[in-house]
């Protein structure tokens, strides 16, 4: 098997991964608040337990970002996180106090820090051009898997018998269902992921090879501290003869990327901050969106579960072919554009739902109308942000230590992901409150990205360096 074919079958591999994370918070969503009532919890054990998931990828993100940048290895890595997904979704399965369940997430929350290894590897398997295409795959499959997980809950809510001692219920049923899915994963992971670095082109893999007989005799460029900061930004495979401090060894000739690493002079750059930001604040509208607009559909028009499984089919949709847009739209213009374009179609979606939503003057049909253009313009700029910010990012941030940068990225929008349900719980008949503050985010940040504008690129030392390449 050639290194395209192995590329391709770890490229589809990974986005089984992302499937299955989609398709596990769409089947226990629906069930965990009424699964807590049973188990007799009070009303805040629902925000605990959806907190919990993500509180613990928060912590573990950057120590599993950590461990792949110090090892080069993504594999093991990802079979290792799933034991925490199985034991978690078994741990839900069994459910026998609310102290249990609020521990499965938990548990199970561990297994997703292992995206920042994931991103890791995309980073370094993928060359720039190609890189916010490959990206938005992968955020698609997400998104797919949430669409299709409501689907299994049609048979999952018919499940009422016993395995052993165990009760098999539309309850306790998403947690077993989901445990035999990661079960699968790992002969998956096993059969059909490389830890090889295949890239795009042929040229690539020769260098690489070219590098692992050189660089023992070469000295990293980190080891300087009179060197510009810039000079050590993720490179692609065509860019290592400039670069002899990115990843070309061997695993067990990798040396420790951590060396003379500054976490200060990683992430405290300009364009670092804005990207960061720009990560937080769309999670953070996402989440409180989602918690919203629930209860807004119950309110202006007595949307019961069918109704809203609807709508969350069609903003599925809508999601999903708004990544495949974008995954287009990336091979034609820079990230930086398409970052600057999603802002504009968020802030303009969350001035409409302030003007149009938080007072309704017209009719059902008028409210009706409105509030399908306000979320259709909130989805819609989603994609253009999500995908954009993470390409920037894996861009502007040193190669070496991709992984652990990839982890205090994603614990930021984990710890979005906490405090945009918490605003918007208590915020849901004081609209104009909420939708106040999301804007005003979203001003800021398009504001910072405007001022930054000029360093959301590639650096330019790695730009010159491939003209001096093409040139000799």
């Amino acid at each position: 098997m050639d290194n395209n074919q192995k590329r391709n079958l770890t490229f589809l591999t990974i986005g089984l991964i992302f499937l299955l994370s989609g398709i596990e918070y769409a089947v226990i969503l629906p069930t965990i608040w009424r699964y807590l009532q049973i188990l007799e919890a009070p009303p805040y054990f629902l925000g605990l337990g959806l907190s919990a998931f993500s509180l613990s990828g928060l912590i573990t993100g950057p120590l599993f970002g950590f461990w792949s940048d110090r090892t080069k290895t993504t594999k093991s890595i990802i079979l290792f996180s799933n034991f925490f997904e199985i034991a978690g979704n078994f741990m839900y399965f069994i459910g026998y106090s609310k102290w249990l369940l609020l521990s499965s997430r938990l548990v199970a929350g561990i297994g997703a820090g292992a995206g920042s290894s994931i991103f890791s590897f995309l980073t370094r398997s993928t060359l720039p051009e190609e890189r916010a295409g490959v990206f938005a795959a992968v955020m698609a499959c997400r998104q797919a898997g949430l669409l299709v997980g409501p689907a299994f809950n049609l048979f999952l809510r018919l499940c009422d018998f016993k395995l052993g001692p165990f009760v098999v219920n539309k309850y306790t049923s998403p947690g077993i269902f989901m445990c035999l899915l990661w079960v699968l994963l790992q002969f998956v992971v096993l059969a059909t992921f490389w830890d090889v670095l295949p890239t795009s082109s042929e040229e690539g893999a020769i260098m690489m090879e070219v590098k692992q007989e050189d660089d023992e005799e070469e000295v990293p460029l980190m080891g300087s501290d009179e060197e510009p900061v810039h000079t050590y930004r993720a490179v692609d495979s065509d860019q290592l003869e400039t670069s002899p401090s990115s990843e070309t060894e061997p695993v067990h000739k990798a040396q420790n990327p951590f060396k003379n690493f500054s976490a200060s002079r990683e992430f405290l750059r300009e364009e670092v901050v804005v990207l960061l930001t720009a990560q937080f604040i769309t999670l953070f509208n996402q989440t409180a969106l989602e918690t919203m607009v629930t209860p807004l559909t119950q309110h202006y028009f007595s949307f019961g579960e069918l109704g809203n499984s609807l709508m969350y089919s069609l903003c599925g949709v809508e999601v999903i072919l708004g990544f495949f847009f974008v995954r287009w739209l990336s091979r034609k213009v820079e990230d930086r554009v398409v970052l600057a374009a999603g802002l504009v179609i968020c802030c303009t979606a969350c001035i409409w739902c302030l003007l149009f939503l938080c007072n309704p003057r017209g009719g059902y049909g008028w409210t009706l109308s409105a509030f399908i253009i306000g979320v259709f313009l909130q989805l819609l700029g989603l994609p253009f942000v999500a995908v954009s910010q993470v390409s920037l990012f894996s861009k502007v941030t040193a190669e070496k230590t991709q992984g652990f940068s990839q982890g205090v990225r994603r614990s930021v929008g984990g710890l979005a992901t906490i405090l945009g349900p918490l605003w918007a719980g208590g915020l849901t008949n004081n609209l104009y409150i909420m939708l106040g503050m999301m804007l005003a985010l979203l001003v800021m940040i398009t504001v910072m990205t405007a001022l930054s504008y000029e360093q959301l690129t590639e650096p330019r030392s790695v730009q010159c360096a491939e003209g001096s390449d093409s040139g000799g």
